[in-house]
């Protein structure tokens, strides 16, 4: 039988050591970004596990911020 609350309490520490819902959200608006951008599903993969790998950039007030992804350009 599968135990979920053992599943959510490791979901649970996944996020906190992310950085907590903000970054959750943060992260989720990034990805939805490079998933609806231009290029091909292997292109979009890619540029999804390089944005997770990345930190949130600080901003000047302290808090962390996703960057947004640039688009790639176009191929020929």
């Amino acid at each position: 039988m599968v135990n979920l609350k053992r599943i959510a309490d490791k979901a649970k520490q996944t996020i906190d050591a992310r950085g907590g819902t903000e970054r959750l959200k943060q992260d989720a608006e990034r990805l939805r970004g490079i998933a609806t951008g231009p290029g091909t599903a292997k292109e979009k993969a890619k540029a999804g596990s390089e944005a997770l790998r990345q930190p949130a950039q600080t901003t000047p007030g302290g808090n962390t911020r996703a960057e947004r992804p640039t688009k790639p350009p176009p191929q020929r």
